[in-house]
């Protein structure tokens, strides 16, 4: 069942979101040659911990299989969930900071991709087309429209640049639980699909790979790679569909 949130209920999720995009700055700015993915995701319980929230992936259940970290961090050819190591970042990669908090009962979700140091024009090009396909998408949240023209907008930006969007993994409702119903495809048809009304909440999340769409999960349960080991870049906003239109929560 959907969940349609009330005025009240978005800006408690403003506030929950604002934690988000304020710890995720601050990772931004500390992601360096040398620093581990494991440093990073002291800093995010840190961070959060101080802003009187809670870490919302730490302890998260699917199927008996439990996230131990904060924060998920994606280096390279891994698309989500990397899990935080003492793998140190080197200079060139690319990391995905994946990062969610609970406030007063309800959940924020956000997500960007960072170069480390100084990186190839390709990788950065698959970061920007990536970040504006989430920025395309958002503009589809309107009241009345459907899913499809969220899903297609994305797909077609995305793969006119060359790359293709990532099949197996969507982005979804957002509420009082992480996961809320509808799936939401970063792929599909216009006027196609669930339509949308004011009071939803969606956590919008284009994940673009520059070869195959394809996905393997690495045996710790958890990372997603491409198949192809080319790289993957993603970024997420929790969005409100308001009667003025869509209201981005995790930006700051």
């Amino acid at each position: 069942m959907i969940s349609l949130k009330s005025a009240r209920e978005i800006e408690i999720m403003r506030r929950a979101n604002v934690i988000v995009a304020e710890v995720l700055q601050e990772l931004k700015q500390r992601v360096a040659p040398g620093v581990t993915t494991l440093d990073l995701d002291a800093v995010a319980e840190e961070q959060t911990l101080r802003r009187k929230a809670i870490p919302a992936f730490k302890g998260y259940n699917v199927a008996g299989r439990v996230y131990r970290h904060c924060l998920c961090a994606s280096v390279n050819d891994e698309i989500v969930h990397g899990i935080p190591s003492s793998r140190a970042l080197r200079e060139g990669d690319i990391i995905g900071l994946d990062y969610g908090v609970i406030y007063d009962g309800y959940y924020g979700d956000s997500a960007i991709t960072v170069g480390v140091g100084k990186v190839s024009a390709d990788a950065q090009r698959l970061m920007d087309v990536t970040e504006q396909s989430l920025y395309k998408g958002i503009e589809q949240l309107h009241d009345g429209k459907r899913l499809g023209d969220l899903g297609s907008v994305v797909q077609k930006f995305a793969e006119s640049a060359g790359y293709s969007v990532v099949r197996a993994f969507v982005g979804h409702g957002i509420g009082k639980k992480l996961h809320e119903e509808p799936p939401v495809p970063n792929y599909g048809e216009p006027d196609r699909g669930l339509r949308l009304k004011e009071g939803m909440v969606l956590a919008i999340e284009p994940m673009v790979n520059v070869g195959t769409f394809e996905v393997e999960i690495k045996d710790d349960g958890w990372t997603a790679v491409t198949k192809d080991g080319s790289l993957a870049a993603h970024f997420e906003h929790s969005v409100a569909i308001t009667k003025n239109g869509p209201y981005i929560l995790s930006q700051l």
